[in-house]
């Protein structure tokens, strides 16, 4: 839809394919249905939330970035917010909003809106895109074609790979998509019983094995989930965007008492213990955790939770402490694309002209948003990618069409 904005705005006919029922399908789910469409942090700090291929971002997001996104927002009669961590929603708190007033600003500009159309293959002549043929057999001419289908992950929503293929067809490297942004399968079971816990100000921190000694490859303070199946929330999303394909070699660690060290924690336990001391241990525990993290830990650390206070070994408070300090996980494996809020991977920037969106290999055809191998953390940095790729592409594809 922005791209088809932005070239329309450019002075282009344009005609916007949809192969589902209804424009903006993924746009109805980001945010709990509430679109957290970009991020009004600084630029600087954006860039640091971009994961893969920054640099390549440069001419797109100078093209429309957050800023510029709100304001287009807001002069299309769509009041904004900010939130938390500088996430930025429509006010309503309706992702329908975001997706009906970029839908009532292409109608206004004459963009031709083709729903149910699925693009079978691209069409080339002399070297160059020419248009596109639909399943069915129908076909379309056109002097550019944007490609901006999305990846893979939320198949219900239509993203199916489509895009992968057609940028294979026609000659460009691919690399390999791979679910981002999602929960996290461990091989301890324990967290099954935790499902539904959700812990505030944790630290989270993974670990890769390799040479002499590991190396930590994330440490992040903030939220996350226990689920049947293992670990989610935000801490949990960003670092499964960061973990090698390999999950063999890493180990995860949770410090339950960030804001303490473990001198000070343990001057805690010992305080809490001789309060308590006529206690059972799981009570002075239920003081430091939530009971059925409480037990669990007990559980770990090879006590009853009905052993005394006052009898708790030296040794045995020192496994505790470990335990509040470095709770350890083993992941087994990524949740899959019906869970993965992006895709990571995609068309190689290096067949892509950073400045335009123009193939490097096929004159004529521009790419823009998820299909592209560019991926960013959580909090709305991934859609504006989607808007400034696709204004970039939109604004491109213009120029090269005859008036």
């Amino acid at each position: 839809m922005m791209a088809a904005l932005f070239a329309a705005r450019g002075g282009a006919r344009v005609t916007l394919l949809e192969r589902n029922e209804k424009l903006g399908k993924k746009i109805y789910i980001t945010g709990k249905g509430r679109c957290n469409l970009t991020n009004a942090c600084d630029a600087e700090a954006f860039m640091r939330h971009i994961l893969r291929n920054p640099r390549f971002l440069y001419a797109s997001l100078a093209t429309l970035d957050n800023q510029g996104t709100m304001a287009l927002m807001e002069d299309l009669g769509l009041p904004l917010k900010t939130e938390r961590g500088e996430r930025v929603f429509p006010a309503s708190d309706k992702a329908s909003d975001v997706t009906r007033t970029l839908a009532r600003e292409i109608e206004r500009l004459g963009v031709r809106v083709r729903l149910n159309a699925r693009v079978a293959r691209l069409l080339c002549e002399a070297g160059r895109a020419c248009g596109v043929e639909l399943v069915g057999g129908e076909r379309l001419g056109a002097e550019a074609v944007i490609l901006a289908t999305g990846g893979v992950s939320y198949p219900s929503t239509g993203s199916t790979g489509d895009g992968y293929r057609l940028a294979e067809e026609t000659g460009h490297a691919l690399v390999s998509p791979l679910p981002a942004l999602t929960p996290i399968e461990t091989v301890e079971t324990w967290p099954g019983a935790l499902s539904g816990l959700s812990l505030r100000n944790v630290r989270l921190s993974a670990y890769l094995a390799g040479g002499k000694k590991e190396k930590r490859i994330f440490a992040e303070q903030g939220e996350m989930l226990f689920t049947h199946f293992g670990v989610s929330g935000p801490l949990v999303l960003t670092l499964s965007s960061l973990l090698p394909e390999d999950l063999s070699l890493v180990r995860l660690s949770i410090d339950l008492k960030p804001a303490l060290d473990e001198k000070a924690l343990d001057a805690r336990l010992v305080r809490d213990l001789r309060d308590l001391s006529r206690k059972q241990l799981v009570t002075v525990m239920d003081g430091l955790a939530p009971h059925n993290l409480a037990l669990t830990i007990l559980q770990l650390a090879g006590l009853s939770p009905a052993l005394p206070a006052n009898a708790l070994t030296h040794a045995q408070r020192r496994a505790l402490l470990q335990l509040f300090k470095a709770l350890p996980l083993t992941p087994k494996a990524l949740r899959g694309f019906s869970e993965a809020i992006i895709t990571r991977g995609g068309v190689s920037v290096r067949d892509i002209n950073p400045s335009t969106l123009e193939s490097k290999r096929l004159p004529g055809l521009y790419f823009a948003g998820e299909v592209l191998d560019v991926d960013a953390t959580t909090g709305g940095f991934n859609l504006q990618i989607a808007f400034s790729t696709g204004a970039l592409a939109g604004k491109s594809a213009a120029r090269e069409v005859e008036p």
